[in-house]
C-alpha cells in the first residue's frame, strides 16, 4: 500500500499529460464532427433495426415480452425519449404485412448506417499503419450485418428468459399461490444484463471494426470504461433535460428529436473518446514506448 501511495505524485503527471494527449488527437482527428455523424446514422438506424429485428423474432418470441426488452434497451441509448422510438418501432411492427418482402432488404440496410459510419470514423481514429494487412472489401460490407446478427441473437436470448421466467412464476402461481421469487428481482437483472451488452459490444466494436489488430484485454477495458461512463452520463442526462434543460423553450415542437440526437451524439463521443484512447495505447505499443511517453515529442527530439 505504501509502495501504491508513494508512486501517486509521478503517477498523476503522467495521467493528466496522457489525458490532455488523447484529447489533442481527439481534437485533431474532428472528434466531435465524427461524433455527430455517428448519432445522427445511429438515429436513422435505429428505429429500422429495432423494427427489422421485432418482424423477425415475433415469429419464435412473445411480441409482448420482446417489446418490454426493447423498451429497456431503449433506455439505456435514449433514457429521457425512448417512448418516441418504441412508439415508431410499434407503428412499422402494426405495418408488418406491408413491408412485405421488398421492405426488409430496406430495413437491412437503413439498420447498416450507424455501424458503417463507425467503421468509417474508426478508420480515422486509429490511422491505418503503412505494414498493417488491408481488410477485404466484402468484410467491410459484411460485418455491419454481423454485428446486427449478433444484436439480434442477444435480444431474442434475453426475451426467452423473461419469457421463462414469467411462465416458471405463473406455474408457481397456479400450483403453490405465491410468486416467483426470481420475479421480483427481474428488472434490476434486467439492467444489469442491459448494462453488460452495452460493455459487450463497446468491447466489440474496439476489438473488431478497426483495421489494425487490437488486443482483447484493451479492447475488454476500453468497453468496460465507455459502458461505465455512458451508464453514469446516462443518469446525469436524465437529471439534466427533465429540470435544467431549456431545450423545450429554445426548440419548441422540434425538442424531442433534439434532446434524441443530442444523447446519441454524447454516446458516440464517450464511444470514440475511448478509441482514442486505445489507438494511443497502440502506438505506443508499436514504437515500443510506456504508455505516458508522447511518441510524437519523442520522434521530435530525435530529429534535432
Amino acid at each position: 500500500m505504501t509502495h501504491y501511495f508513494s508512486a501517486l505524485p509521478r503517477l498523476i503527471p503522467r495521467l493528466a499529460r496522457f489525458v490532455w494527449r488523447v484529447l489533442k488527437a481527439f481534437l485533431r482527428n474532428r472528434g466531435i464532427l465524427l461524433a455527430g455523424g455517428v448519432g445522427y446514422n445511429v438515429l436513422l438506424s435505429i428505429v429500422p433495426l429495432f423494427a427489422l429485428l421485432c418482424v423477425l423474432l415475433t415469429h419464435v418470441a412473445n411480441e409482448q415480452h420482446l417489446l418490454d426488452v426493447l423498451s429497456l434497451q431503449a433506455n439505456h441509448l435514449t433514457p429521457t425519449h425512448a417512448s418516441i422510438l418504441l412508439d415508431a418501432v410499434q407503428t412499422l411492427l402494426e405495418s408488418r404485412d406491408a413491408i412485405g418482402l421488398i421492405g426488409l432488404p430496406v430495413l437491412l440496410i437503413f439498420s447498416s448506417f450507424a455501424f458503417r459510419m463507425l467503421e468509417d470514423c474508426m478508420a480515422i481514429i486509429f490511422h491505418h499503419p503503412d505494414h498493417a494487412a488491408k481488410r477485404s472489401v466484402w468484410v467491410s460490407v459484411l460485418l455491419p450485418y454481423a454485428f446486427i446478427l449478433v444484436l439480434g441473437t442477444g435480444l431474442l436470448a434475453l426475451t426467452l428468459l423473461v419469457s421463462t421466467i414469467d411462465a416458471l412464476n405463473d406455474a408457481m402461481l397456479a400450483i403453490f399461490g405465491t410468486n416467483l421469487p426470481l420475479a421480483s428481482l427481474s428488472e434490476p437483472a434486467l439492467n444489469l444484463i442491459s448494462f453488460l451488452g452495452m460493455f459487450a459490444m463497446f468491447s466489440a466494436i474496439y476489438k473488431v471494426l478497426p483495421v489494425v489488430h487490437i488486443a482483447l484485454r484493451r479492447a475488454l477495458v476500453g468497453g468496460f470504461v465507455a459502458a461505465l461512463l455512458w451508464e453514469g452520463v446516462r443518469q446525469l442526462l436524465v437529471v439534466y433535460f427533465a429540470s435544467l434543460s431549456l431545450v423545450n423553450v429554445v426548440y419548441g415542437s422540434l425538442a424531442t428529436i433534439i434532446i434524441v440526437l443530442l444523447t446519441l451524439e454524447v454516446g458516440a463521443i464517450i464511444l470514440l473518446l475511448g478509441a482514442q484512447v486505445i489507438a494511443e495505447l497502440e502506438h505506443n505499443d508499436r514504437s515500443g514506448l510506456p504508455w505516458y511517453v508522447d511518441p510524437r515529442k519523442r520522434a521530435i527530439n530525435s530529429s534535432r
